[in-house]
């Protein structure tokens, strides 16, 4: 059967106490959403459809387009992002995770696909531990039996037929849900519960950012890797190269080499994920064969080393800030170029443009900053 996961990532995240949605929060040294985002790139998932306010969808999608996954925007309610996500599956099983949840593992998901082939759905949860008091007005009411508890984790997974019509009455109603094996339960059934686990937590609060978790690890045979590179404007030459397309501009970006921002960043990431030196240790400024050298030639160099170390590219997404030029109309092209570079289909690579409006060193349009994660699998 056809598998489809749904991806919940619109909302704000205001407990967090961020400035912007907490999924895009850096989270070992990546917006906490990647994380979440890789942990569903397996074999067994056919697509993936993140739902995302309109704000943040550039910046998602941009996150999304090296995994190919989809984009559908959220709504004001996470009962109405999910039904807007559930309509854009093509799978006969769907699977709703919450962003917020990035230590998610292989083995809880194809338990909740499992479960569904057997009991029509599944619920991850694990055993309540602590003692629940229920209470009003500050006072104790009673105390369940703790025994006959479970605190309910995502994915939760259905037939996504069955899941669709609960939520199209659930809209119908005018209902709102936290959670959507409640949805299951009151238009169509009890629920079946799962395996989950405690690794599997929910970042809440800007402290969970903070927290000793479980580190993330890729797949096995995998490795991620983040670069990062700055330049400043003032080069006498009427253009700039960014991902090998050069771009008419009042001035270039000044570099010893060609100054092409997205890709040094590119390459710090590809050396980085291997375990290898950055690019000044294989391409120092102070050596004359690099003068004015083409970045895209020392992009395929990088390669090969990866190569060498045994690794390959599967994924990139690099991410340029800058207030001018315009870059929209390059977008398509640089996307090309790295994928060919890297040896990899185009829709293995994402680019995103955007400015940091009018603020730092590049808002003040001194120069362009770009950022780059990679994934690499073992050959």
């Amino acid at each position: 059967m056809k598998i489809s996961a749904v991806i919940c990532a619109a909302g704000r995240g205001e407990r967090a106490g961020f400035a912007k949605n907490k999924l895009l929060a850096p989270l070992y040294g990546a917006p906490a959403l990647f994380h979440t985002l890789q942990a569903f790139d397996l074999p067994e998932i056919d697509e993936v459809i993140v739902a995302c306010s309109q704000a943040d969808r550039e910046e998602i999608a941009a996150l999304c387009a090296p995994f190919g996954y989809k984009t559908v925007e959220g709504g004001k309610t996470r009962t109405e992002s999910v039904y807007n996500a559930l309509k854009a599956c093509t799978g006969d099983i769907a699977l709703i995770h919450d962003g917020a949840r990035p230590f998610v593992t292989k083995e809880i998901i194809d338990g909740c696909i499992c479960s569904v082939e057997r009991n029509r759905s599944g619920i991850c949860a694990v055993p309540v531990t602590d003692t629940i008091a229920m209470s009003h007005g500050g006072n104790i009411d009673g105390v369940p039996d703790r025994s006959a508890l479970f605190a309910l984790q995502t994915p939760q997974a259905f037939f996504t037929q069955d899941i669709l019509r609960a939520y199209e009455q659930a809209m119908r109603d005018g209902g709102t849900f936290t959670d959507d094996s409640a949805v299951y339960r009151r238009y169509i059934g009890q629920p079946a519960i799962c395996e989950g686990s405690r690794d599997n937590i929910k970042l809440t609060y800007k402290s969970d950012f903070m927290r000793g978790y479980p580190a993330l690890n890729a797949a096995e045979g995998q490795a991620v890797g983040i670069g990062a590179d700055i330049h400043a404007f003032g080069k006498e030459q009427p253009f700039i190269t960014l991902c090998g397309v050069k771009i008419e501009h009042s001035c270039g970006l000044i570099a010893h080499s060609d100054g092409d921002v997205p890709v040094h960043a590119l390459m710090d990431a590809l050396l980085s994920a291997a375990g290898l030196k950055d690019i000044g240790h294989y391409f120092p400024d102070t050596d004359p064969a690099y003068c004015g050298a083409d970045s895209m030639k020392l992009l395929e160099r990088v390669v090969h080393l990866i190569k060498e170390r045994g690794y390959a590219p599967v994924n990139a997404g690099v991410t340029i800030r800058a207030e001018k030029p315009r870059l929209a109309p390059h977008i398509d092209k640089m996307q090309a170029t790295l994928a060919s570079a890297l040896g990899v289909e185009t829709n293995r690579v994402g680019v995103s443009a955007g400015t940091c409006e009018k603020l730092g060193f590049v808002g003040r349009g001194l120069g362009i900053e770009a950022l780059a994660v990679v994934l690499l699998e073992k050959l």
